[in-house]
């Protein structure tokens, strides 16, 4: 029964600090704490991501609508851009999770070092995708 008293409470404080956590999401003009930094890192890399599939749904339209003649048809076009978007992904990902990690050893800033080199990979690729496609 003492256990009982002792954790009731306990879990009511450790409810109230999660429910003030989702009601005040963390500021990631000025993230401090690691936990800060990945998360506002996530949140960038997430944004960037939702972008670039945005920008590439653009670009398969763009191609769906051309009207040229095989074999740089819609269908040949766009095969083509659906095998190189896997392989810039794959380039991505194996680059930011394989080789970065490696970079800091395992650290605490390996978790923002992974998804910042995602979010500057992909920012790039929607830049790319824009301006060959006349996204702006």
């Amino acid at each position: 029964m003492r256990i009982l008293r002792f954790l009731l409470p306990l879990a009511a404080c450790l409810s109230l600090s999660a429910s003030a956590l989702a009601d005040d999401p963390i500021d990631c003009t000025d993230p401090s704490t690691t936990y800060e930094m990945n998360f506002c890192s996530d949140k960038s890399f997430n944004e960037a991501d939702a972008k670039l599939n945005a920008t590439y749904k653009k670009v398969l339209a763009h191609i769906a609508a051309s009207d040229l003649e095989p074999p740089y048809d819609p269908a040949s076009w766009e095969k083509a851009m659906r095998e190189s978007q896997r392989a810039w992904v794959a380039f991505r990902d194996a680059d930011c999770k394989g080789a970065v990690p490696m970079e800091w050893s395992g650290g605490t800033g390996t978790g923002s070092a992974v998804a910042g080199c995602m979010t500057e990979k992909t920012n790039a690729r929607i830049k790319e995708l824009e301006e060959r496609y006349g996204e702006k």
